[in-house]
């Protein structure tokens, strides 16, 4: 066991009174590019990062679940048994609409203790949410020993956040937490639910992916999303078709819809989720074959859509890419080859393609540009592409 978790282990020994029966780990992720595209059927090309929220957890006899945080220190105490929507609230909502999804699917579990800790930043649309859901998830599953492939676990998240907590966002984060792989971005197409990996290593070409957190309060429960995503199913009906995706397998033109889609805020909407769907695609082919500056620009690309079609950025972020992209000689860095806000929307994120000796310098000159404009100094790091969810112990 490493430090953290035998840390994790005796956490649970002292909140329990006996120990643990392991230690389930489940990613946040980075979306490298693709916002809003997994609902609409699209495709989606996020990573996971080494940040993981971590359950101890063990069988009880009864069919209570106690789950206790680590990083608030509260306790919520629930039964199974009647488990419904509505019923747990908070960050608890999240573990117990996991478990209240797997037996929803039909798979009887027993009471379990939980302890919950997380190094995946909350509110920062890094996906804490999914992150928690997986890692829960993981371990209900195998002390009920029941089998889960790796879709099926990340639809049952999915179904929990959907249904349970009531944020009605895609498969992508689950997905994203549940199938990931180390040095590798997961080009997913929710539509069918055909992955690919695809190799993600920047720092053999001298770069690196710096993601800044803004600071910004990023909420996505309050109706926003689910107001884009009302739109998207809107524009849908209006053009005759299932999903948005079709506009795409139609080789549909964005100058094409104006005449077809009278209202500017759905014309809006629907052309950001068509061109982004083609900007994943061109993204990943730009990692198959090392065309960085060509990356740079399609992420760029992906940030202007989201301001001006999606209208889901805030002045934090615009700023923050602004700054990224500008040259900053007193700080000695170069400027990104590309950068995006990333996320839900609202706050969260930016992730910059940079050269790697930049990193200092650019976070310098952000965080210098943010008190100038009275923001609240941003924190960054440099994201790996790591593996997805696992038993630690």
């Amino acid at each position: 066991m490493s430090t953290e978790q035998l840390a994790l282990a005796e956490e649970f020994q002292q909140a329990y009174a006996r120990p643990c029966a392991g230690i389930w780990a489940a990613p946040g992720r980075v979306n490298l590019i693709g916002e809003h595209t997994d609902y609409n059927g699209g495709f989606v090309l996020p990573f996971a990062l080494p940040q993981t929220s971590r359950v101890a957890a063990a069988l009880r006899t009864d069919r209570m679940v106690h789950v206790r945080s680590l990083l608030n220190g509260e306790t919520a105490e629930f039964s199974l048994d009647g488990l419904v929507p509505g019923a747990v609230e908070g960050w608890a909502a999240y573990a117990a609409g996991m478990l209240w999804s797997l037996e929803q699917a039909g798979h009887l579990l027993p009471g379990l203790d939980l302890l919950i800790d997380s190094e995946v930043p909350i509110g920062a649309g890094l996906s804490s949410s999914a992150a928690l859901e997986c890692s829960v998830g993981l371990a209900a599953a195998e002390l009920a020993g029941v089998e889960l492939p790796a879709v099926a676990l990340a639809q049952l998240a999915q179904h929990a956040e959907n249904d349970f907590v009531g944020m009605p966002c895609g498969i992508m984060d689950q997905m994203a937490s549940v199938a990931a792989r180390a040095e590798h971005a997961l080009l997913l197409d929710t539509r069918s639910m055909r992955i690919e990996h695809v190799p993600f290593r920047l720092e053999q070409d001298g770069l690196a992916l710096l993601v800044i957190d803004s600071q910004a309060e990023h909420r996505l429960v309050d109706g926003e999303y689910a107001a884009r995503r009302a739109q998207c199913e809107a524009g849908a009906r209006e053009l005759g078709l299932e999903s948005l995706r079709e506009l795409n397998d139609d080789g549909v033109a964005p100058e094409e819809l104006t005449a077809r889609l009278p209202d500017p805020v759905t014309l809006r909407r629907v052309r950001h989720v068509l061109t982004e769907n083609t900007r994943v695609l061109a993204a990943k082919e730009a990692l198959s074959t090392g065309s960085y500056a060509q990356l740079g620009e399609t992420l760029s690309a992906s940030h202007a859509s989201q301001r001006d079609d999606f209208e889901i950025t805030v002045e934090e972020t615009d700023t923050l890419v602004e700054t990224l992209m500008s040259p900053h000689q007193s700080h000695g860095a170069q400027p990104a080859l590309g950068a995006r806000q990333v996320g839900g929307g609202f706050g969260g994120c930016v992730i910059a393609l940079i050269h790697t000796e930049s990193f200092d310098g650019l976070l310098g000159a952000v965080q210098e540009n943010a008190r100038q404009h009275g923001f609240t100094e941003p924190t960054g790091f440099l994201a790996q592409p790591s593996a997805g969810a696992r038993r630690l112990s």
